[in-house]
């Protein structure tokens, strides 16, 4: 018997005072069972760096041609793509044809072998790599609950995401 995804629950409150962007949203991910929590603490993140009432969690684990987070328009034309990881170079590329923007959110201790040995990422101008920190995913983890109180405050380009149990600081590295 095939083992199920578990529910996950986030209510996420945003406070970014750098971009005047304030939000309270809904999220509700299904944590599969070969993902772990770091993962899925990393898709919020994701989403918390991006959030807009459009963009959403796709089925990324079962459908290996979508991304993590996409943002469709009315149309139905996707405008954002969203890669969480160590995604394959042709996917990005192929991402970036499609959309006005990609993003690839990584995390882990090989990203900058990763980062080197995808160089045509470089030549992509609609498309940006952040690096979480190893500090900030062991961290976030804390946070981790089926139902979670999420609170993220950024001002001065520091962010910190509040749980009810724990904080975290969030360090971004831009790579591209």
């Amino acid at each position: 018997m095939a083992l199920k995804a578990t529910i996950y629950k986030a209510d996420l409150n945003i406070a970014n005072m750098d971009i005047h962007q304030y939000g309270d949203y809904q999220l509700t991910l299904a944590l599969h069972p070969s993902e772990t929590i770091e993962r899925l603490m990393v898709r919020i993140l994701a989403y918390a760096r991006f959030a807009t009432e459009e963009l959403e969690f796709t089925k990324d684990l079962f459908e290996t041609d979508e991304p993590a987070l996409w943002e469709k328009d009315l149309t139905g034309q996707l405008v954002k793509w969203i890669e969480v990881g160590l995604p394959d170079e042709d996917k990005v590329k192929k991402a970036s044809s499609r959309c006005k923007e990609v993003a690839v959110v990584a995390y882990g201790n090989s990203v900058a072998e990763w980062y080197k040995k995808n160089s045509k990422l470089k030549t992509l101008s609609n498309v940006q790599v952040w690096q979480l920190t190893e500090k900030t995913t062991q961290d976030i983890q804390a946070l981790c609950e089926r139902t979670m109180q999420l609170q993220l405050n950024v001002m001065d380009g520091e962010w910190t995401l509040i749980g009810d149990q724990a904080q975290a600081e969030i360090e971004w590295i831009q790579l591209q």
